[in-house]
C-alpha cells in the first residue's frame, strides 16, 4: 500500500484528488469497524470473518483491471475494499489477544513483529519489481498478496477462550465515559491526525525528491524495522513508566518525526532517522493502545474495543489526509509535513487523564 498513492499519480490522479480517495478509502473507518465488531461480539466467528474479507479483497484488486479507471469507480472500490480491510485489522487482533491469554504480556510483541516483518517483505519486494515493471502492474501484485491471506487465514482456527455467540451484547456506554478511555481515544485521533500525510503522500513527497522506488520501499521498511525493536522491547519500558510518560513520549517523538521529514525533504539519512522515530509514533503506542483496551473493555466487548480503536485511527487518517491533500499544493509537502508534526503536540493536553503509575494488570 505504500506504493498506492504511486499508482494514483501514474493513472492521471492530482494530488487532490489522491488526498480525497485516500480518505474516502479510510471513511469506512467511522462506521465499519463497530458492524464488524458486533458481528464478532454477536456470533463468536472471528477468523471466519477474516476469510470473507481476505477474499473481497482478492475481488476487489481484480476488479480494478475491470471498471473503468475514473475517480468514481475507483473511490467506490477504495470503500468496498476498507470495509472489509477492517474486518481483518480489528478482528485479527482480537483473535491473537484471545488466544495469548494470560500470556498476551509477555507475547503479543513477539506475534505481533511477523505483520511488521511481512510488511517489510512487501516493500522490499515490490519496491524492487517497481524499478523493471511499470507501477500499473501494482494491483496484480496486491490481488497476489490477498489471496496468500486467504488461503492462510484457514491455519488460524477460532480461539478458544473468546466468548462465543451472545444473545444480549454488554453495553459500552459505562466504559466510554471513562476518563482514561476518553483521553485514550482523543490522543490517537490526534496522534492519527498527525500521520495523516505520512500514509497518504510520504512516497510521493519522496518521488518528488528523486528517491527511486527501491530507496523509498527501503525507508519505509527501516520504519516497521524499528516498529519491530519496539516490539520486542517494550516490556522494558512498560515496566519501568507508566502510560501517561510513555504516551508524553510517543507525541513528542512524532512531532520531531515530521518536523524532520519537512525540514530535510532531500536528506536520505534524515528521512532515515526520521523512519526510526516509527517505533514511539506506531510500536510503543499501539502496544499500550492493545493494553488499555484489553484492560477496560470485557472479553464481550473486545470486539467493539477493537473496532472504536479502528474507528479512532480512520477518523484521524481521513481528516488528515483531506487537508494534506488540500494544502499541498497552497502550501508545500514541506510545510504540510512541519504542520502536521506541531499538530501531534495536541494531545498532550489530554495526558493528564491517563494513568501516573506502571500499569501491573494486562
Amino acid at each position: 500500500m505504500p506504493y498506492w498513492s504511486l499508482y494514483l499519480q501514474n493513472q492521471g490522479f492530482s494530488y487532490k484528488e489522491i488526498g480525497l480517495l485516500s480518505s474516502i478509502a479510510i471513511i469506512t473507518r467511522f462506521f465499519a469497524p463497530f458492524i464488524w465488531g458486533w458481528i464478532a461480539d454477536k456470533s463468536g466467528k472471528r477468523m471466519l470473518l477474516v476469510r470473507i474479507a481476505t477474499w473481497m479483497e482478492s475481488t476487489i484488486w481484480f476488479l480494478i483491471f475491470i471498471i473503468p479507471n475514473d475517480f468514481q469507480s475507483i473511490a467506490l472500490l477504495m470503500l468496498i475494499f476498507s470495509f472489509f480491510q477492517n474486518a481483518i485489522l480489528a478482528q485479527f487482533e482480537g483473535v491473537t489477544l484471545f488466544w495469548l491469554g494470560d500470556k498476551r504480556a509477555e507475547l503479543y510483541g513477539k506475534v505481533r513483529k511477523w505483520g511488521s516483518i511481512g510488511f517489510i517483505v512487501g516493500v522490499f519486494v515490490i519496491g524492487a519489481l517497481l524499478e523493471f515493471i511499470p507501477i500499473s502492474m501494482l494491483p496484480i501484485m496486491l490481488l497476489s498478496i490477498a489471496f496468500l491471506a486467504f488461503i492462510w487465514s484457514f491455519c488460524v482456527k477460532e480461539p478458544t477462550s473468546a466468548p462465543t455467540s451472545q444473545k444480549l451484547l454488554e453495553p459500552l456506554w459505562p466504559i466510554l465515559k471513562r476518563p482514561v478511555v476518553v483521553a485514550f481515544f482523543s490522543i490517537e485521533f490526534i496522534l492519527l491526525f498527525a500521520q495523516a500525510p505520512f500514509y497518504s503522500f510520504y512516497s510521493n513527497y519522496l518521488k518528488q525528491e528523486d528517491f527511486t522506488t527501491t530507496e523509498i520501499g527501503f525507508l519505509w521498511a527501516v520504519g516497521v524495522v524499528s516498529e519491530i525493536i519496539m516490539f520486542a522491547y517494550a516490556n522494558i519500558f512498560l515496566k519501568r513508566f507508566s502510560w501517561r510518560y510513555l504516551v508524553i513520549v510517543c507525541l513528542i517523538m512524532t512531532s520531531l518525526r515530521f518536523i524532520v521529514v519537512g525540514l530535510f525533504p532531500q536528506s536520505f539519512y534524515m528521512q532515515f532517522l526520521s523512519q526510526t522515530l516509527h517505533a514511539f509514533s506506531f510500536g510503543l503506542f499501539h502496544i499500550i493502545a492493545m493494553r488499555i483496551i484489553f484492560q477496560n473493555f470485557s472479553a464481550g466487548q473486545q470486539g467493539r474495543g477493537q473496532a472504536l480503536y479502528s474507528t479512532m485511527w480512520g477518523l484521524g487518517v481521513a481528516s488528515g489526509s483531506i487537508l494534506a491533500g488540500h494544502y499541498w499544493q497552497i502550501f508545500s509537502g514541506e510545510i504540510v509535513f512541519m504542520i502536521a508534526g506541531l499538530s501531534a503536540l495536541l494531545g498532550l493536553i489530554f495526558v493528564c487523564c491517563l494513568p501516573n503509575q506502571i500499569q501491573t494488570k494486562h
